[in-house]
């Protein structure tokens, strides 16, 4: 059913989407759908809460904690675009269909924070592997930067068909882990006027 709702919420978004239409592409009676589900909205926030477990399961799964902080990193964007990629119409619900949306905001600004926090513990564990003593006050504002980026390119990669996941993974590392690598060895960035001042 759940995955029926997908399809259709992913197809229509969530106004113009029926229960007429889920419960004819899952083989079952509306009042069925109904039963199992509850209402719309319900359905609605039933299929968020099991794309954002999915992601968030994909994530974790590829975490490998004896491999070097780049590895970690790239097999984590890998993991995670492959679930994309491999879930269109769950991705598009998330990201795309759920906007604007009033009943499920809060919903989903929890999803986001978890997502975050499990970015969080990835980063940090990157972060002692490089030698470096990880500050909470670092490391969630990089996890919601790594979150949004990947969110980004994430939009971009489930409309391209013939790009693999370990490809889009790759180039959002191309991007990233020059930063990353530094930020680990503790060189930062400042302004030229913060250097003058200095």
């Amino acid at each position: 059913m759940l995955t029926a709702a997908v399809e259709v919420f992913a197809e229509h978004g969530f106004h113009a989407a029926s229960m007429d239409e889920i419960a004819a592409r899952a083989g079952i009676s509306k009042p069925m759908v109904y039963a199992y589900l509850g209402t719309k909205d319900e359905l609605f926030l039933a299929c968020l809460r099991r794309e954002a477990t999915g992601v968030m399961e994909a994530i974790a799964g590829a975490a490998e904690p004896d491999l070097p902080a780049d590895e970690q990193l790239w097999r984590g964007l890998r993991a995670f675009f492959g679930y994309v990629r491999e879930h269109r119409d769950g991705w598009r619900v998330l990201h795309r269909k759920s906007r604007g949306h009033e009943s499920v905001a809060a919903e989903l600004a929890r999803m986001r924070i978890r997502i975050v926090e499990v970015v969080c513990v990835l980063l940090a564990r990157m972060v002692v592997a490089g030698g470096v003593q990880p500050r909470q006050t670092d490391l969630t504002p990089m996890a919601y930067a790594l979150v949004g980026a990947c969110e980004s390119m994430a939009d971009w990669a489930v409309e391209q068909d013939s790009e693999p996941a370990d490809v889009t993974a790759t180039r959002l590392m191309n991007v990233i882990w020059v930063g990353t690598a530094e930020l680990l060895r503790g060189t930062t960035w400042t302004p030229s006027g913060a250097r003058d001042m200095a």
